[in-house]
């Protein structure tokens, strides 16, 4: 199994000094690429404060100039908020600056209330038309001289400048529905997936819904199947106890979001209240600590290895989950020291 790190820029409060928030991604990516991990992911998201991310090529440019090995992913750029030839020339941008180190991650988007604003009149649930058509193009670009004619986009004649360094960059779609991962397995792309706060039984359905579309797709195309989850590792009462409530948190305001609610202030969501939310099973401690990558070192690993049974190839540590700036460094390093080395 494979390790991959997505960290966000991120504020659950004004308090939170904004130098010191940009600061700690690069601490936690340069962490990463010392204890093994192998990609870095990078957001896209507009006018939140709890996920700073205008741009993922920016931080991933940044995050470049500052490591030396790991690679360095979008996770995922938004189909819908681009054209396709920017698109194609940010991302080839970063391959030539990183010496060839991109991973190209694009999906549909995930809140109506950034459609409102990014792409008025579209429907979050039809957002996944738009990436299924960028995807060819901005491929088709890197390659050379391309026009389109589509759906959404029509261009003459253009290509991507500059090109990527890497003759083939790998693609990654970010996938939960069928329609998904059959487009992705026809397309010939990897696969993120991220079950949410959902149970063990959330990753088996992911898992069945990629072996149904390799299946269908018939092509010989073998993806690699990468799993998200919330991580917090921990050794003490303290940062246990620290790494549910942050958790609980940012539920919190990810549900004002979902519900697209409205009630956020200066970027800020308002966390829907807890005593309004018991009794929902996705923020329940007890749930949340079993079904996140939450626990001991030694805990962890016993998930993890119910993963790599399962055959997810690659996991990816969401370490942006409103905790503390050092709890997140402890539980990293924690990580890197005791559970990497049990599948190496």
């Amino acid at each position: 199994m494979k390790f991959q790190l997505a960290i966000n820029l991120e504020r659950m409060d004004d308090s939170a000094d904004m130098r010191a928030v940009r600061d700690h991604t690069l601490e936690m990516v340069q962490m990463a690429e010392q204890g093994g991990f192998e990609i870095a992911w990078a957001a896209e998201h507009h006018a939140l404060e709890m996920t700073i991310a205008p741009n993922p090529f920016q931080i991933l440019t940044w995050w470049g100039e500052h490591t030396d090995r790991i690679r360095l992913g979008t996770a995922v750029a938004s189909a819908p908020y681009w054209h396709p030839i920017g698109l194609a020339g940010e991302a080839a941008f970063v391959d030539l600056l990183s010496g060839g180190r991109l991973e190209f991650g694009i999906g549909s988007g995930a809140y109506q209330r950034e459609f409102d604003r990014m792409h008025p009149g579209l429907k979050q649930s039809d957002a996944w038309q738009y990436m299924q058509e960028i995807l060819p193009a901005v491929r088709a670009l890197w390659k050379g001289d391309y026009a389109h004619d589509g759906t959404f986009w029509q261009f003459p004649t253009s290509t991507s400048c500059p090109k990527p360094l890497q003759e083939e960059v790998p693609v990654w779609v970010a996938a939960r529905a069928p329609i998904t991962y059959d487009y992705a397995m026809r397309e010939r792309c990897h696969i993120l997936s991220w079950p949410l706060t959902r149970p063990f039984s959330e990753a088996e359905l992911y898992k069945q819904r990629l072996d149904e579309a390799m299946a269908k797709a018939d092509n010989g195309f073998r993806p690699t199947f990468a799993m998200m989850r919330h991580a917090a590792v921990y050794d003490n009462a303290a940062d246990r106890q620290k790494a549910l409530d942050a958790i609980r948190l940012v539920l919190g305001q990810f549900e004002n979001l979902f519900r697209n609610a409205g009630d956020v202030e200066n970027g800020f969501p308002r966390q829907i209240p807890l005593d309004q939310l018991e009794g929902r099973d996705q923020y329940d401690p007890h749930m949340l600590e079993e079904n996140l990558l939450f626990g001991s070192p030694d805990t962890v690993i016993e998930k993890l290895k119910r993963y790599d049974a399962l055959g997810v190839d690659a996991f990816v540590y969401y370490a942006s989950m409103g905790l503390d700036l050092e709890t997140q460094k402890r539980s990293m390093k924690l990580f890197c020291d005791e559970v990497i080395p049990a599948f190496q």
